[in-house]
């Protein structure tokens, strides 16, 4: 463990300059005191590392220094012949430049290396892009991402929900999530967040900025994303689940999973349970919850319980059905089906599924 540390340690004074004791600290979850020791270890090894005092302070490798324990192991090498990246790679414009890396590194790996990272590619593979959707309009990625590269000024039209918008952005990073590519930029001093594919158009200008030295993009969407999805929950909701409803919540994500596992009551003799979940406006939330259908039943708040009895009756509206003709016809539909493991598929109709969706 600790050598691996050591080793970590040099590739990281080596690749980004020099770092305090306490960044180091926190890079690897120890006491500064540890990072000391390891200094120690790392200077007895003759690695010439020396150390600046005062506040801009810190360790840093002798100019010109560069190890030569860089070698990938089997696992390292492998991970990087994952399927699925040349996607994420294509609309970035570096899909040429991943192909000829890759045929580079196969090229320098050791003959049982070449087979493991094979095999990995053969058997691996990254899709970014949720169910039933496509990704995100990506025609503006390379522009955008050069300017990520060589921190230029961007001119860009934004689409807001209501109005577009011109904004003048300093970017800072690119993320993928979920298939939809983001822009980490500051605006106005501050680092924000823009979905690529609400940026209408652009204009790289010759104006420089300069990075925040202390910027971690990877810390702040971490941090951002966070916040965001803990931001869009003004209120609670108390409902009556079924069993299968508490399957389906995972539909409203891991915030409304959580609470609904940690606040269910003792289920009752046909399993269902009262459970306690974050919502979003009271629309929203009456929107979401109809996904559910008679799976769930909303108790409190009151408001929330009279919009959705709302939305369903507009919903028989439209359809020129009574409620009590609804509930009718779904029962009828229910007796109709045949009983399970009852009937067999005919010989020759079954077919390869993707499932478990």
């Amino acid at each position: 463990m600790r050598a691996s540390r050591l080793l970590s340690i040099l590739m990281l004074l080596q690749t980004r300059g020099r770092m305090t004791a306490q960044a180091l600290a926190e890079e690897f979850e120890v006491s500064v005191r540890t990072i000391y020791r390891d200094i120690d270890e790392l200077s007895a090894a003759d690695v010439p590392v020396y150390a600046d005092r005062g506040p801009s302070g810190g360790f840093e490798l002798l100019d010109g220094y560069r190890t030569k324990l860089t070698g990938l192991s089997p696992a390292e090498a492998a991970t990087l012949f994952l399927a699925g990246l040349p996607g994420p790679a294509a609309e970035l414009g570096l899909a040429d430049l991943l192909t000829t890396a890759q045929l580079k590194l196969t090229a320098a790996l050791p003959q049982g290396v070449q087979q493991t990272a094979n095999r990995v590619a053969a058997r691996f593979h990254l899709d970014p892009v949720g169910w039933f959707r496509g990704a995100d309009d990506a025609r503006l990625l390379p522009a955008i991402a050069d300017a990520v590269w060589n921190e230029r000024c961007v001119e860009i039209r934004y689409q807001r929900p209501t109005s577009v918008v011109p904004r003048m952005v300093q970017p800072l990073g690119l993320v993928l999530k979920g298939g939809a590519w983001y822009l980490v930029a500051q605006i106005g001093g501050q680092p924000r967040t823009c979905r690529v594919s609400n940026i209408l158009d652009l204009t790289v200008t010759e104006e420089r900025f300069e990075r925040p030295k202390d910027f971690d993009l990877v810390r702040f969407w971490t941090t951002a994303s966070r916040a965001y999805e803990v931001g869009l929950y003004r209120g609670k909701a108390v409902l009556r689940v079924s069993p299968r409803g508490m399957r389906r919540l995972d539909l409203f994500g891991s915030a409304v999973v959580q609470a609904a596992a940690e606040t269910a009551t003792s289920p009752n003799a046909d399993g269902w349970v009262n459970v306690i979940i974050p919502i979003e406006a009271v629309d929203q939330a009456a929107a979401d919850l109809m996904r559910l259908g008679t799976d769930a039943e909303v108790i409190e708040p009151l408001e929330l319980r009279h919009r959705i009895a709302e939305m369903a009756h507009a919903v028989t509206q439209l359809y020129g059905i009574s409620p009590i003709k609804a509930c009718q016809a779904n029962a009828a539909a229910r007796a109709a089906r045949p009983t399970p493991g009852r009937t067999r598929p005919r010989p020759g109709t079954e077919r390869d599924t993707v499932s478990d969706r």
